[in-house]
């Protein structure tokens, strides 16, 4: 049927079928339709009920990988995983990928199977659309669908909402996961003004050593370091022991190495204010973590007392409570205050640093 849309008005146009509606707009839009047919001409057959069956599946997997992510973000694990965990970001990957691949292959595959097999070739016009090209539009969307058999598949229609809605949701959680917890609110233990050697709960925080083994336990006693020397210290509790995971966790954590120096017979620290008791005899623990911009200090020059950090060349004295005398550090490296404690001989903090470790950030003029 041959319809001249400028001179078409809407009367003419609602007394028209879908088909002579579909077969003028491509006509008037310079569509040459080679072959326009249904996928399936009879319906119900093995063959159609069989295509179903994949779509469907297909889609309900997609739900399914969506539905997997969204509860393992909320729910699994139910705490905060240690640094070291290397399964929780790969799960949330693969869940939330493969929601939104198997999404992709379910509409591809339900474009393939169900929607018309069409050939067509169609001039480009730059025309704004009117009220014929809108009808015409609408005429081929409708047709689409009646012959893509979607209003007797109800089933794979709300399993494609559900695949399609699962993705949507899980990213307005993911995007509002965030926002909901405040981190300002979090236990001292897991604030920038506290780090690992906090003992919360009043536990005793031993001095342990890193000797290569995460799950071995290895504490530190006073007979065990020679006069000038350093050695690299993290927190251990008893409560840890038997928990792999926290005992390798420790030693990723960013805010608890910390040194501990034997200086030699005859070397004066002057103490900092406050902080007369926080050494054992000859013996004193600083923070591993330059005050420049948190990079390892770990070169100790046992006669002159002096710590070099290798980064931004940095250096401590020692002898006067770990003060910058040379390089960018602005401040002194924190004391850790320490003892040994009277039933093990094991040396233990008596508490956490007395100043946040690292480089300043800007809560630090709120103190």
């Amino acid at each position: 049927m041959t319809l001249d849309k400028r001179a078409s008005d809407g009367q003419e146009l609602d007394g028209m079928t879908r088909d002579d509606l579909l077969r003028a707009g491509l006509a008037e839009d310079g569509v040459r339709l080679v072959r326009y047919a249904d996928r399936w001409p009879l319906p119900g057959t093995r063959a159609e009920r069989r295509a179903v069956r994949g779509v469907f599946a297909w889609f309900g997997l997609s739900a399914a990988f969506g539905i997997a992510c969204i509860v393992l973000y909320l729910v699994w694990p139910f705490r905060y995983p240690a640094p070291g965990y290397e399964l929780y970001t790969p799960l949330l990957g693969v869940t939330g990928g493969g929601c939104v691949l198997l999404l992709a292959v379910a509409i591809i595959r339900y474009a393939k199977n169900f929607l018309p097999e069409e050939q067509a070739v169609q001039q480009r016009h730059d025309d704004p659309s009117g009220d014929f090209d809108r009808s015409t539009t609408s005429a081929l969307i409708t047709d689409t669908v009646r012959r893509g058999g979607m209003p007797r598949r109800r089933a794979v229609l709300g399993m494609a909402g559900v695949g399609v809605g699962i993705p949507v949701v899980g990213a307005l959680i993911a995007a509002v996961g965030g926002l909901i917890k405040d981190p300002w609110r979090q236990p001292p233990a897991d604030t920038v003004w506290h780090t690992g050697w906090y003992s919360e709960d009043g536990q005793k925080v031993f001095l342990r050593q890193d000797v290569g083994d995460p799950h071995k336990v290895v504490l530190v006693r006073p007979e065990d370091m020679e006069a000038g020397s350093l050695l690299t210290v993290f927190p251990f509790r008893e409560s840890d022991r038997e928990d792999p995971d926290r005992l390798s966790a420790i030693f990723q954590r960013g805010d608890t190495p910390a040194m501990l120096i034997r200086l030699r017979p005859g070397q004066q620290v002057t103490p900092r204010p406050g902080q007369e008791h926080d050494n054992f005899g000859q013996f004193y623990a600083f923070s591993k973590l330059c005050t420049h911009l948190g990079c390892p200090v770990s070169l100790f020059e046992q006669q002159t007392g002096r710590l070099l950090c290798p980064c931004h060349q940095s250096q401590f004295d020692v002898l006067q409570s770990a003060t910058p005398i040379f390089g960018p550090a602005a401040r002194p490296l924190p004391q850790l205050p320490i003892t040994v404690d009277e039933e093990t001989g094991y040396f233990v903090a008596k508490g956490d640093f007395r100043q946040p470790v690292g480089p300043e950030f800007w809560e630090m003029g709120w103190q």
